[in-house]
């Protein structure tokens, strides 16, 4: 009886699931949408075709960068958690305002806080694919090293909560190709981008977050903001104003748009 290890099942796997992605990105290359979240240039690639069709029908292969639902509606993401002294902050936040958002989280940061990650899915909040170490050139990089990142980082989030989907992945700084959007989508996990980007990973202040978040919103946006990469204090402060005023103004907090165009 032969018995082969679980290290070469996966190298085997992985291969496979290269072989397909460049195929369905070679047979479906399209071009870029227009983005706020740094893939503006970047190719994109729609409307699958060949093996992988069926994996990847339900889950298009577009930026979503649009909150779900009828109109008034709007999405918030918070991105580069968990992180043991700013989540459980925004986590009350959110949850004082009846709030739930989507954590797109690192990998690593999600191994070594597994209990916070479950806290985040426990409030009902979604759960994204941050990559395994928020490699911000990982556009520039082959494809089996997007496929890692992208693979392992999903599999750390789920390892500490097993049974709880991850349903989107965002590249770290909108850094997409048509390659890795296959792969996400191909995963069941819709790419995520944004609309908003109030920059407050940068710390500019508090009056300058929500200046730029309440300025001029686009029609249901997803809105960034951060639990993770530094102080977040800002963050915090900003997510108090904010959706009061929002919901002030009538918006329904909701996801992002994951099976649409």
């Amino acid at each position: 009886m032969v018995i082969t290890s679980r290290s070469a099942r996966r190298r085997r796997t992985r291969s496979a699931m290269a072989a397909a992605v460049l195929g369905l990105v070679a047979a479906s290359a399209a071009p870029a949408l227009a983005a706020t979240d740094g893939s503006t240039g970047r190719s994109s690639a729609t409307n699958p075709s060949g093996p992988a069709e069926k994996r990847t029908s339900r889950v298009p292969l577009g930026i979503s960068r649009l909150a779900q639902g009828p109109g008034h509606d709007i999405a918030i993401t918070i991105d580069d958690g968990p992180d043991p002294r700013w989540t459980p902050q925004v986590l009350r936040v959110l949850r004082e305002n009846h709030v739930k958002a989507t954590f797109c989280m690192i990998g690593t940061k999600a191994q070594k806080y597994p209990d916070l990650v479950r806290a985040v899915a426990a409030d009902g909040h979604q759960l994204c694919d941050h990559s395994v170490d928020h490699d911000v050139t990982m556009d520039h990089k082959p494809v089996a090293y997007q496929e890692q990142q992208i693979l392992d980082g999903k599999a750390m989030i789920e390892k500490a909560v097993p049974g709880v989907a991850v349903n989107y992945y965002r590249a770290p700084g909108g850094a997409f190709t048509p390659e890795s959007r296959a792969i996400a989508a191909a995963n069941g996990m819709r790419p995520l981008g944004w609309s908003v980007d109030p920059k407050d990973w940068s710390r500019p202040g508090l009056p300058a977050i929500v200046r730029a978040v309440e300025d001029a919103l686009p029609q249901q946006p997803t809105v960034l903001f951060h639990d993770g990469g530094g102080d977040r204090s800002e963050t915090v402060a900003a997510l108090k104003q904010y959706l009061p005023w929002l919901t002030a103004r009538g918006y329904t907090m909701t996801f992002p748009a994951r099976t649409t165009p």
